[in-house]
């Protein structure tokens, strides 16, 4: 599948080629780029685009062999639907709320006991979600197993009990690897090697101990003898996008897009002097909690820690790390 200028027509635009597209995984090459533009797209999708999760676990009941914060882990780990989730408002920008509501987040209630005398499995099916919701997609837990149990949360044995409720939350994986869209991004350009942009390490040669990779039947291999191009540049990345199921992959491509498009409006916002408050036209991209603003959008900005309430915070003071840095350099 194509999607290019007409035929008979010069290519003018980015050339996208979807190879293979799966219900978790999407193969595509890209063409007629430059290679920061697919290296930004392949760190914003990895990054930076928003999905749901459990962020906050209030523990009612656990009698189980597991720590609270052991089982809280588990859960935040759990993915959820994201469809739609431009629908949910980061906690820290809620005019509606302090810490969640609503309209920033999902409630999911997990309540399981074991009264049989075999050890009973908590499933992520165990996970109720309550009304009302953003819509009527997001929070659902992603379950896609043939049994349709989903992911294993815990195991209890006689009389053994969990009762929690889960907030979960709009954010990126840049804030936490929890909001991660993907589980890996494959990447790749120039196959053969041809820019030698790479010196493969090798004992004896080189053609046997580096395999080439599937992407090199798409490309011409270079000629004996062929002259060395200065000039060359690449032009066309594969890309092979791997879902965790919140999102799907072609959906997250489109958001990966979208969220870059966002961060250049802001630069050309900031370069054209514009003091507008809020976004560019309407585009309000995520932001990592070093972007926050002197705290202004209530006490619990939506990736509160175990050291406070004041977003961001680490048990070193202030949202730096020990050597007086922020968490993201």
């Amino acid at each position: 599948m194509d999607y290019d200028a007409m035929d008979g027509l010069e290519d003018v635009g980015p050339r996208v080629t979807v190879r293979r597209a799966l219900r978790d995984r999407a193969d595509f090459t890209m063409e007629n780029i430059d290679l920061s533009f697919a290296n930004s797209l392949r760190r914003t999708i990895l990054a930076e685009v928003p999905t749901m999760a459990i962020d906050l676990v209030e523990v009612q009941v656990n009698t189980s062999s597991l720590a609270d914060e052991f089982i809280a882990h588990r859960l935040g780990l759990i993915p959820l639907n994201s469809k739609n989730v431009d629908d949910v408002s980061y906690t820290r920008d809620c005019d509606n709320c302090e810490q969640y509501c609503e309209y920033c987040s999902v409630t999911l209630n997990l309540h399981a006991r074991c009264t049989g005398d075999e050890i009973m499995k908590v499933y992520a099916r165990d996970l109720v979600a309550e009304d009302p919701r953003p819509n009527e997609w997001v929070g659902q837990p992603i379950i896609t197993d043939s049994q349709g149990l989903g992911s294993v949360i815990c195991k209890l044995r006689q009389n053994q009990e969990i009762r929690m409720k889960c907030i979960a939350k709009k954010g990126i994986a840049k804030e936490h690897a929890k909001w991660a869209p993907t589980s890996a991004v494959g990447f790749e350009y120039d196959p053969h090697n041809k820019l030698k942009h790479l010196d493969y390490w090798y004992e004896e040669d080189p053609e046997k101990e580096w395999p080439k990779s599937v992407n090199a039947t798409w490309e011409e291999a270079p000629q004996d003898g062929e002259p060395f191009d200065y000039s060359a540049q690449p032009s066309k990345f594969y890309f092979d996008v791997e879902s965790v199921g919140n999102l799907e992959p072609d959906a997250v491509v489109l958001q990966g897009i979208k969220v870059l498009q966002q961060k250049l409006a802001l630069v050309i916002q900031e370069l054209s002097g514009d003091d507008r408050d809020g976004d560019v036209d309407g585009l309000g991209g995520p932001r990592s909690p070093d972007g926050m603003h002197g705290g202004e959008y209530g006490m619990d900005q939506g990736y509160t820690t175990p050291f406070g309430n004041a977003g961001g915070q680490t048990m070193y003071g202030g949202g730096t790390t020990p050597y007086n840095a922020t968490p993201y350099g």
